[in-house]
Formats: structure tokens, sequence, C-alpha cells
């Protein structure tokens, strides 16, 4: 006899994981389900997140803040893990994946993978903990896909350093202890650890948002910031240092969307089976069926290539432009899928007693940040054709 099939994974893909995977999954949808979902909507609905700090040692003690960082108190996981780890954390909240992706794959990864030995021994151990939160600046105001042309500017000052400049949209930047913060020097673009006590240092938050309410979003302003010599981080000059971190982070949102899809799909189905018209459940009615299973079938083509995708970096082999692949396909996708969802729930998708606004609009920040749709489209195109279009 067949084995009964779970309508959110109709293919069966919970076969190619391994149960530690699996166990792994589980463990943050529990932590998601405890301390996140009963007040998610809220935070939302208020613009805030309120204890940032409290989120982040709870994460922290689960092991993932890092958590496909070896050594100074992360656990080393594998990138499937992490992976999955993200697609739990988004199906409650964009924000709130974005909160863990911002401290793991783009702070601390900068730090792991091109600072000193003393600032990994500095921040590493702390940041893991949730003890410590981290930022990440890149973007400007005027300066988001092409990042060479940033202004923000390092000079020598003796054996110091002095920054000056702006960054824009920066998550956890008014609660970071610390960001790594990109800038223009005579030598090429590096980066910089910024205790944020620093003085000239500051980061006032950004307000009036639609999309990413439950999420602590910045600028970074960097007014004749000092820092001694050994601020600078050591391994890396040039873009390569900025975009790798960026690679880590996008690698989150391929798993993290399918997350966000999950959750609307999930309560679209549900609702069909209980919402009546004509008296009998619209579940029953051809056309929503075809909504239903156009949806199941994007979120499991979706979510296989997450997994594909998880395979490869696990294997050493997975090379930036499969990772756009990845970000292109998934968000577009998830968002088709939000937006499907909320027709299905009819008038009762705008309201957030229900979870699909919330995606959808936390999307719309999501097919943006890290690469827009346009910059994905071109490295797949320049990866096809062999010709750079960017320019």
């Amino acid at each position: 006899m067949a084995a009964k099939i779970d309508p959110l994974d109709i293919v069966g893909i919970d076969d190619q994981l391994t149960a530690e995977e699996r166990d792994i999954r589980a463990a943050v949808r529990k932590l998601c389900d405890d301390v996140v979902m009963p007040d998610v909507a809220e935070w939302f609905e208020r613009g805030e997140l309120p204890d940032v700090r409290g989120l982040a040692k709870e994460f922290g003690a689960m092991g993932l803040l890092g958590m496909h960082l070896e050594g100074y108190g992360c656990p080393g996981m594998s990138a499937v893990d992490y992976g999955l780890a993200c697609l739990e954390l988004e199906a409650a909240d964009s924000g709130i994946r974005s909160l863990v992706s911002v401290q793991g794959s783009l702070a601390m990864f900068a730090i792991h993978r091109w600072g000193s030995e003393e600032q990994k021994q500095q921040w590493l151990p702390a940041m893991a903990a949730g003890e410590a939160i981290g930022c990440f600046g890149l973007t400007e105001p005027d300066h988001g896909s092409d990042p060479d042309s940033m202004r923000t500017r390092a000079k020598r000052d003796g054996d110091d350093w002095v920054l000056d400049g702006r960054k824009m949209w920066i998550t956890n930047g008014s609660v970071a202890d610390v960001a790594v913060v990109w800038a223009q020097t005579e030598e090429g673009v590096r980066g910089f650890v910024v205790p944020t006590d620093t003085p000239g240092f500051s980061a006032p938050q950004i307000h009036h948002k639609m999309s990413l309410r439950a999420s602590v979003t910045s600028e970074l302003v960097l007014d004749g910031v000092r820092l001694p010599a050994d601020a600078v981080l050591p391994e890396v000059t040039g873009l390569r240092g900025p975009l790798s971190c960026l690679n880590e982070a996008r690698y989150g949102i391929v798993w993290g969307a399918m997350g966000a899809a999950r959750s609307c799909f999930s309560a679209a189905l549900d609702y069909s089976k209980e919402r009546e018209q004509f008296g009998k459940p619209i579940a029953g009615f051809q056309l929503t069926q075809q909504k239903l299973a156009d949806m199941s079938l994007e979120l499991t083509k979706g979510t296989l290539l997450a997994l594909h995708l998880g395979r490869r970096k696990d294997a050493g082999t997975l090379a930036p432009p499969q990772v756009s692949v990845g970000k292109l396909n998934n968000v577009r996708e998830a968002i088709d899928i939000c937006r499907t969802a909320r027709t299905i729930l009819g008038a009762n998708g705008i309201s957030l007693e229900y979870p699909v606004i919330r995606h959808m609009n936390n999307l719309e920040s999501v097919l943006t940040y890290e690469g827009t749709v346009e910059m994905h489209t071109l490295v797949v195109g320049q990866t096809l054709t062999g010709h750079a279009a960017f320019r």
C-alpha cells in the first residue's frame, strides 16, 4: 500500500533528508512556534521588533548564529542544516530570518573569512552566543547594485583609519554592537570592524516601512570615525570581500523564500477546505484546485532546487551563478505563491489574522535585497552567453 502523501511535501522531499537534518528542522520550527509565532503579527503591525537581544540569545543558545561556521563558538553545521533553519525562520517571518542571516552570513562570515585572529577571538564567540549583535554596511543611499561606486571613504591618518560616509537599509544597525563597514581606500575597497560605540558612529532607525516591519532597519552614519590600524579586515582587498559575504546570505534566501511560500500555501490549503461557497468548500472547485496545484508545483521545485544547491555547497562545488539561479527563481516564485494564496483567502487574505499579506509584503524586500531581479538575471545571462551586460 502506498504511503500517505503529505500535501506540503507531495513528492516526498523529506526522503532525501537525513534523520539529523529533519531533527534540526523540527527544533528550529518548534523554537519559532514558541518564541516568534505568538507575537510576530503584532510586531509587524506595530512596525517593531521589541526584544532583539532576547531573540538573539534564544537563537544563539540553539546554535543558529553562524551555524555553518567552524570554531570560535560556532557549531560548524552543514549548508543543508543552515538552509533548513533559514526555511523555518522565514516561514515565521522574513525579518526573523534576516536577523539570523545578517548576523551569521554577513557580519560573522566577514570576520571569520577575512578577519585577523584577534578580530575573530574578540567578536565571534559573543556573536555566536547572541551576546553581541552585528550588522553589515555595504549598501549606500545612492549605490546599491553598483557597490564599486560607493562614496564611503577610509583614509589613513598616521597609524589610524578615519571613516566618513553613509550606509542605508542596514538590518540590525540600531541595535548592533559591531558593524562590518566597507569603504573605498587608496588600495581599493576594504572592510573595517567598527565597534558601534566609537565616536562619530550613529545608526538612526528607518521608520515608515511597509515591508520587513518585524525587523530593525537603519542608516549608518560615519562622521570622522577614527579606528586603529588593526580594525581593517587584513585578508582581503577589493569587492571580492563583500561579494563573498553576499553570496553566503543569498544562499540562505534560496531556502528562506520557500519557507514564506510554504506558510502561505499551507494557509490557503487549510482555508480552501473550510471556506464554503455555493454549498461546498471552495477546495472542491476546479479553479481553486488549479491554483493549489500550481502553488504546490512551484513550492516543490523551489525546495528541490534549494536542497540541490545545499548539497553542492556542502560538496564544495557551488558556484556563485548557481546561487543567483536559486535566489532569482525561488523569491520570484514565492511571491507568486503568496499572491495566489491571497486570492484564495479573498478579503481575509489582507488580514494579519493570517500570514499571507505579511509574507507578501516582506518578500517585496527579499526580491530586491542581496541582488535585485535584474542583477541576478544578468548574472545568469552572462553565465549562459559569456557576455557581461551590466553596463
